[in-house]
């Protein structure tokens, strides 16, 4: 293993990877039961517009994370790990199953192109220019951005951050007088679990992440003492594996092939015109959104792991994208939405993770949780919200390296660190700074110094915010 993943270069320890593994596992393992939920119910009313049951979905998820995050391990020897992406998996129930009104399958169709698209796009190298495209003040807040994103995820997932009619988000309330305290209680556990891997963390104390998340864990199980009714009220269900596995081969598996290629449904209520529009906008909205989604979160990873090369690029980087791109193009044929790297091996990366054995592990995990599901929910997400907000704030360092002065660069890097939490999509922030950077450019006198390929991407963002969004 020392010689294949270059341990010692690097650094690091089997017993270190594992921890990384196990940490990123931890951070991510969610989409299982959210990517499962979203599918089967997507308005919780038990409806299931889009016919497919929560367990053939829950392992169509987890088959594709497995595929993915080894893929990645072994290919690029990067610890990245892959799922079904959150936002592209809503984009797909919500704007093209139930807004564009086309079948599951056809969906899974679209999703097989990108798949295919980017796999061509990656072995001849377009891949990694489309990324070398975008100017310096994009790709050095592209990193602060994304660990915006992740502290409000974190944020959210915790409780401590909801939504409000009048301000669109509020803090929620830990007033012990009018709110119950098993409504408070996680939140305290989030803050404890928090502050505990900032503190251990700076006594460089190894898998401090880990650790906080599993101390999290059992002072939530401790408190739940506290709150009557806890344990009664604390529902774990699992799923038998044989059960959602038969639904999985069934309902998901080579569903794009038996009925994802016929639209006559579609095109009967449409028009075949319409059907061609959708074709193509759709696929052009998932394309874009997962490669700068890609791009963004294996160049943060790699930045904070201290992966990069002389010029400044993730190593592997071609590597990297082109586990993605299988994995995408393998969800599609398992029956799930859009395979990504994720942004929460950045929790990985920051208990220590630093080769592709971070993946493997974690990818063993997640073929475990398969079996064993949902073993995640026994790790209560005010635990593993402490660490996505704590990666969050590591992320940030790389404004630093922003000329705040300038604002031909300040300008295009500040909308792309806000937009990306603000619309809770890292491919809008990217859009958002390549085209301001551009206008500003423009007008600045500075025309010359825009790349033809940024021009490229921009007219692709221009299309998709005009005929997607």
């Amino acid at each position: 293993m020392d010689q294949f993943f270059k341990l010692k270069e690097r650094g690091t320890t089997v017993k270190t990877e594992f921890i990384a593994g196990m940490t990123t596992f931890f951070a991510m393992v969610y989409i299982l039961m959210v990517n499962a939920n979203m599918f089967a119910d997507p308005f919780g009313d038990g409806s299931n517009p889009l016919g497919v049951s929560y367990g053939a979905i829950y392992i169509a998820t987890a088959i594709s994370a497995v595929i993915g995050t080894i893929l990645a391990g072994v290919l690029s020897n990067l610890p990245l790990a892959q799922a079904s992406g959150m936002g592209l998996n809503a984009f797909f129930v919500y704007t093209v199953c139930i807004g564009f009104g086309l079948s599951y399958a056809n969906a899974l169709v679209l999703v097989l192109i990108e798949g295919i698209a980017f796999i061509l796009l990656t072995v001849t190298g377009l891949r990694k220019k489309i990324f070398d495209a975008l100017p310096d003040a994009v790709r050095v807040a592209i990193p602060a951005g994304i660990g915006l994103f992740i502290a409000l995820l974190g944020l959210q997932n915790a409780g401590i951050v909801v939504p409000d009619t009048s301000t669109c988000v509020d803090l929620a309330s830990f007033n012990l007088l009018s709110q119950h305290w098993g409504d408070i209680m996680p939140m305290l556990v989030t803050l404890c679990t928090f502050l505990a891997i900032v503190i251990m963390s700076h006594k460089k104390i190894r898998g401090s992440v880990l650790i906080g998340i599993i101390g999290g864990m059992v002072l939530y199980y401790l408190l739940g003492l506290t709150v009557p009714g806890f344990y009664a009220e604390l529902h774990i269900q699992f799923i038998s594996p044989i059960e959602a596995l038969k639904e999985f081969s069934t309902q998901s598996l080579f569903k794009v092939f038996t009925d994802g290629f016929d639209f006559s449904a579609f095109t009967a209520k449409h028009g075949s015109a319409n059907l061609i529009l959708t074709i193509i906008t759709t696929a052009l909205a998932f394309c874009m959104v997962d490669m700068f989604d890609t791009l963004g979160t294996l160049y943060a990873a790699c930045e904070r792991a201290n992966l990069l090369d002389e010029k400044g690029e993730p190593i592997n980087m071609n590597r990297g994208m082109l586990s993605d791109a299988i994995a995408t193009a393998a969800g599609a044929i398992c029956g799930t939405s859009t395979v990504t790297t994720f942004s929460e091996v950045n929790a990985g990366v920051a208990a220590g993770g630093r080769t592709g054995l971070t993946s493997v592990f974690c990818g063993i995990f997640f073929f475990i949780a398969m079996f064993l599901s949902p073993i995640a929910q026994l790790i209560p997400s005010c635990a593993t919200a402490a660490a996505l907000v704590y990666v969050g704030i590591l992320m940030m360092g790389s404004i630093k390296n922003i000329d705040w002065d300038d604002f031909k660069i300040s300008v295009p890097a500040f909308l792309t660190l806000a937009v990306m939490p603000f619309t809770y999509n890292i491919s809008y922030g990217i859009a958002f700074g390549l085209i301001s950077y551009i206008v500003i450019s423009i007008f600045c006198g500075d025309f010359k110094k825009i790349k033809g390929s940024s021009w490229v991407i921009a007219f692709l963002f221009i299309a998709m915010l005009l005929l997607t969004h």
